[in-house]
């Protein structure tokens, strides 16, 4: 199931009139508008084919001078993404390994702004680990 919503653009003298046909066209709901002329809708189709037939039917409405997809959802998408996340660790198997990682291998790809401070804390836990092996604790 995909839902998307639409904003429908008219110009204010219409609005009544676009909007009462709205609410009475089965292909969309209707959520909204302002004084200047822009609707929202949602619509809802099994697929994009269906949405983009719904979408060509509001286009066609009288008056409508457009009508722009502006958010998507799919569920099947969400699935997706979601066993992704699910089956994969939330920390990376380099980083699990404590005892035998090593700083110099571990590639940061984050906020350059913030690299500084990563290099300044790698520094750190490697001369931990150090003084740690040294005198036999452990970090």
């Amino acid at each position: 199931m995909n839902i998307s919503s639409i904003v429908v653009q008219t110009l204010p003298k219409h609005l009544d009139e676009v909007v009462e046909t709205l609410k009475n066209t089965p292909e969309c709901d209707y959520h909204l508008h302002d004084e200047k002329g822009r609707i929202i809708i949602t619509i809802e189709g099994e697929g994009v084919s269906e949405e983009l037939e719904k979408l060509r039917v509001i286009e066609a409405i009288p008056h409508v001078i457009a009508a722009d997809m502006q958010m998507a959802y799919s569920e099947d998408e969400l699935d997706e993404h979601m066993e992704v996340i699910n089956n994969r660790d939330a920390v990376p198997k380099i980083l699990q390994d404590t005892d035998n990682a090593d700083v110099d291998k571990v590639v940061y790809n984050g906020d350059l702004k913030k690299r500084e401070d990563m290099v300044e804390f790698a520094t750190n836990l490697m001369q931990q680990k150090i003084e740690s092996s040294r005198d036999g604790s452990s970090v």
